[in-house]
């Protein structure tokens, strides 16, 4: 230790000498001013960095001091307001697919996330992430230098949270005003948000070129699903790396194209290469080893690519597209209260619905909701096949046109398109539907949920019988009239299919089976002071205005505007329901981006009917399927159901409809053009239009039946109601049957709602009668009528009862009840014109004599004189409707005479002398070959089986069954229900009768 301390000593001396001597003194006095020289320059160095700071701080400054200073709570909302592509699923959560949208992104945690991906992303984005407090000084810095000395190498220097601050609060603008933003913003958000949230919403928001459906995509997830078809969760290591260097340039790195198709060799070797700068920072940066290094690089990353993905709006176009207009619906109500706006105005306001309808449309597009649907896919899809398959729709048309762009002609195809939807009765779940043929992009349009048209006939029943029946007005049998009318004050003059055809008074379920337009026409008449239009309304009709009210045409399908196949099957469903409207939906329930429902759909029933009415119609409705017109689809059916239906067609065959019910389904069916053309073309090919709808409502049953036949089938039938009961009625007017009715042999019985309407009043529409016939019509015989010519011993029809049942709109009464169905006879009262009736021209054939009809119109028969002798000798009498000649004896003179309703003859015809024959020698007469008048060759009845026949609207060109008789292999419309039945083939044109 002492020596330590003697050592010090020494040296100390040592340096003392050293600093006293001369040359010390010199270089001393030179340090002393190098020193000095030093001090100015550290001194005017940091006084120019402080001035230069200064000056760069103010101008950040001034780059900043307009921009508000944002709270926490309004950077963390805009940080996590990204768009996310919305989602749509079938029945039972099935996934279809993804609502339309240019940048699809679905949302993830960072815990779902492969730990190879984070770190590719860190060690390639941001090295220093975990330790800076949102920027790194020398890389803001090295950017700086290189953008002021126009370096051709720009390596960058934004961190993580600097990209977060650009994407999503601030744009991609490149200034340095922005640049200061971002970096204020950058700091700022550190202190707001954690390291993890800051990365996970980074792994959310950032573009990763396109996915295998050739569009645009965002966050990882995304990325994974669209790349790899995995989740982010299950990526490797080589596919982590190759994700993570996608966002460089996105573009340029993915794997696709922009129609979804994987790149060529070429393409994708800068995706592959960036993906090996990946690696070898992860490398550099010791988050993997050399070994998995090595192995990553080696690996065939192409190998994982996931082939080409067709969209949901590929695969189910109808759906995607009206799915997502339902949602939007959904979503502007959603909103519009939100703002505190009652959404009822949605409906009110044009305008205010077009604002929140844009508003929805982005919403549903990028808000990242999962839509579920009751769409049933089975069903659905097997819906879709039985309508491709579907051979008889009718003709497609082409036109030529030129392409405005192209300058080129093109072929435009016009096909028959169809509509058609299946309603679960109970809940009013659109379980399937047909939107339409060849889906086009360009003019897509839902033929079962957006097309308006007339539904001819199927009116029928929902605006006419069904409130008659309700308003107590008639039971299901109850005589309705089928007899023809001119309408004083326009003239308005409608007729049945057939537009000769009127039945007289007919029982309402036949007229509603057979559809003939007139007893609808003339029970909506007497029943439209009540506004039965309003229960169109309640059942869910959108577009019914005023004039509906009060335009009689409505009764058979006449309205403005017309309706939807789901509007118009959805009323039908309420007979199933026994008279509760539940309006159909097809979104049960939304949720948003964290599982909330933010919608659910809720049955909300209305009754607009009695059960007891339901239950009439839908009994009335049964005969369209046994013996009315969709005899053809019953008959097509695959299996046997407790249904009811009800067809319709309008002017010129432009549309034909068949809606038709059990239990627990309803499905609608429509036919026609886009352009209104007549489907009455090519009928030799495809049919009569009636038949094709009937055909295809049957094969679509039957594809749904073959998914679901315990739903499509139900066991039980339609229960009867304890206040709908059978009763008793006079067939001819309705009321409690008199003894005249019941000697008629015209009592009749059928179902009533006893809580309004059971027949009391007693029966006053029969009298004793005589009557004679003109033209086929039944008068009251006068008492000059020769009595040769009356039939007497009958019931007529009492003249005030006639007048009475005609109603205001009048008619022929002599047509109220057709001649030969019973003993009742017109008692209508025929004005002779006191004249004798014209003369006749007889002529001779064979042993038989002809003659003319008399052009006089009070002839109520003829008389055949024998005046062989000079005299006249009474030979026969024809009544009016028998064959105009009669076999007379050789060798004898005759004449002819018309007799009118007041006993008035005619002067004679013409007198027609025959030769007696020589006489011959007796020949045995050969065996007879002449054919059996009733062996089938006689011609075909008005109606066939397939609806082809004669029965239908005017309005509705429809087609019924007819009763031919000996309706063997002529040319009639169709198969008879008459004697002998044979199988005509014969077509009648239809007859435009609806104005």
């Amino acid at each position: 230790m002492n020596r330590l301390i003697e050592y010090i000593r020494a040296l100390n001396a040592k340096i003392d000498r050293l600093a006293t001597s001369k040359q010390m003194s010199r270089l001393r006095i030179t340090g002393s001013v190098i020193w000095n020289l030093i001090l100015i320059f550290l001194i005017f160095t940091t006084t120019a960095v402080v001035f230069v700071g200064g000056l760069g701080l103010g101008y950040f400054a001034s780059l900043v001091k307009d921009d508000p200073l944002m709270s926490k709570a309004e950077m963390r909302d805009q940080i996590y307001n990204y768009d996310e592509t919305s989602e749509i699923y079938f029945a039972g959560d099935i996934y279809i697919g993804k609502l339309r949208t240019d940048l699809e992104r679905r949302e993830t945690s960072l815990a779902k996330v492969s730990p190879l991906l984070i770190n590719a992303v860190l060690a390639t984005e941001d090295e220093y992430f975990r330790e800076h407090y949102g920027i790194v000084p020398k890389a803001v810095l090295r950017g700086l230098l290189q953008d002021f000395t126009n370096s051709s190498t720009q390596t960058g220097g934004s961190t993580l949270t600097q990209q977060l601050i650009k994407n999503q609060i601030l744009t991609n603008e490149v200034s340095y005003e922005r640049k200061a933003r971002e970096i204020l913003l950058a700091i700022r958000l550190e202190k707001f948000m954690t390291k993890e949230e800051i990365i996970e919403a980074y792994l959310n928001i950032i573009p990763y070129g396109r996915n295998a459906s050739g569009k645009n995509i965002a966050g990882v997830e995304t990325a994974a699903q669209g790349i790899f078809g995995i989740s982010a969760s299950e990526l490797n290591l080589a596919q982590a790396a190759y994700i993570a260097g996608i966002p460089q340039a996105p573009f340029a790195h993915t794997p696709f194209t922009n129609k979804g198709e994987i790149k060529d060799a070429a393409g994708l070797k800068p995706g592959i290469e960036r993906m090996e700068t990946v690696l070898k920072r992860m490398l550099a940066t010791g988050y993997i080893t050399q070994v998995e290094y090595d192995e990553a690089s080696k690996y065939d990353i192409t190998q994982d690519f996931r082939e080409p993905e067709p969209e949901a709006s590929d695969n189910y176009p109808w759906l995607t597209y009206e799915l997502e207009d339902r949602a939007k619906e959904i979503i502007a109500r959603i909103l519009a209260e939100k703002d505190g706006i009652d959404p009822k105005r949605l409906d009110e306001e044009d305008n205010l619905e077009e604002k929140y309808m844009i508003l929805a449309d982005r919403d549903v597009r990028s808000g990242g909701y999962r839509i579920y649907s009751t769409i049933d896919k089975g069903m659905y899809d097997s819906m879709q096949e039985s309508a491709k398959n579907f051979k008889s729709y009718g003709q497609t048309f082409t036109t030529t046109q030129i392409d405005d762009e192209t300058g080129e002609e093109i072929v435009i195809e016009e096909p028959v398109q169809v509509g058609s939807i299946a309603i679960e009765n109970s809940t009013g779940k659109i379980l399937s539907f047909v939107g339409g043929r060849e889906f086009n992009l360009e003019q897509q349009f839902n033929y079962a949920t957006r097309a308006y048209r007339p539904n001819g006939s199927t009116m029928k029943p929902l605006l006419v019988y069904a409130p008659a029946i309700e308003y107590g007005v008639i039971g299901a049998g109850s005589p309705v009239v089928d007899v023809k009318f001119t309408r004083g004050f326009d003239g308005y003059s409608p007729s049945n299919y057939i537009e000769s055809q009127e039945l007289g008074i007919i029982p309402a379920r036949e007229a509603l089976a057979k559809s003939q337009n007139l007893p609808a026409l003339r029970l909506y008449d007497s029943i439209q002071d009540k506004k039965p239009a309003s229960y169109l309304e309640m059942m869910g009709f959108s577009k019914v205005t005023a004039g509906d009210y009060e335009n009689l045409s409505a009764a058979i399908g006449g309205i403005t505007h017309g309706t939807t196949v789901e509007e118009n099957t959805n009323a039908f469903a309420t007979f199933a329901n026994g008279g509760q409207f539940v309006d159909a939906y097809m979104i049960d329930r939304i949720e948003d981006l964290d599982g909330n429902v933010i919608y659910k759909h809720e049955v909300e029933p209305v009754q607009v009917f009695s059960p007891e009415t339901s239950y009439i119609v839908t009994d009335m409705l049964r005969d369209v399927l046994e013996y009315g017109t969709a005899t053809r689809a019953n008959s097509t059916l695959k299996f046997s159901s407790d249904f009811a239906a009800k067809t319709g067609t309008t002017n010129d065959f432009k549309d034909v409809w068949l809606v038709g019910y059990n239990p627990n389904i309803s499905l609608g069916v429509w036919l026609g053009y886009e352009k209104n053309k007549s489907l009455y073309q090519f009928n030799n090919t495809y049919g009569q239009p009636s038949t094709r709808v009937n055909l295809l409502w049957a094969s679509l049953m039957n594809s749904l039946y073959d998914v679901n036949p315990e739903l499509v089938d139900p066991v039980g039938q339609f229960q009867r109601p304890s206040n709908v009961v059978n009763a008793s009625f006079c067939g001819i007017s309705g009321d409690a049957p008199s003894t005249a009715c019941s000697q008629a042999g015209l009592v009749r019985s059928d179902l009533f709602n006893r809580n309004v309407f059971l027949p009391s009043r007693v029966d006053d529409s029969l009298n004793a009668s005589s009557s004679v016939m003109i033209n086929g019509k039944a008068y009251i015989a006068l008492d000059s009528t020769p009595r040769e010519f009356v039939t007497t011993g009958g019931s007529g029809i009492n003249s005030a009862f006639a007048e009475r049942i005609l109603g205001r709109l009048g008619g022929d009464p002599t047509k109220l009840w057709p001649t030969g169905t019973s003993n009742v006879v017109s008692s209508a009262k025929f004005n002779a014109d006191g004249s004798p009736p014209q003369a006749v021209n007889v002529s001779l054939q064979g042993n038989t004599i002809t003659w003319s009809k008399s052009a006089s119109n009070d002839v109520i028969g003829y008389r055949v004189y024998d005046v062989t002798n000079g005299g006249r000798s009474h030979v026969t009498t024809l009544k009016d409707g028998s064959a105009l000649k009669t076999s007379i004896t050789s060798g004898r003179s005759y004449i002819v005479v018309a007799v009118d309703i007041t006993g008035l003859e005619s002067a004679q015809s013409n007198t027609i002398t025959t030769v007696v024959a020589p006489p011959t020698e007796p020949v045995e007469p050969p065996e007879s070959n002449t054919p059996d008048p009733n062996d089938g060759n006689g011609n075909g009845g008005t109606d066939d089986g397939s609806n082809d026949g004669s029965n239908g609207d005017g309005s509705s060109n429809e087609n019924g069954n007819g009763n031919g008789n000996n309706n063997g292999g002529g040319n009639g419309t169709g198969e008879g229900n008459g004697t002998n039945p044979g199988n005509g083939s014969g077509q009648t044109p239809p007859t435009d009768s609806n104005p």
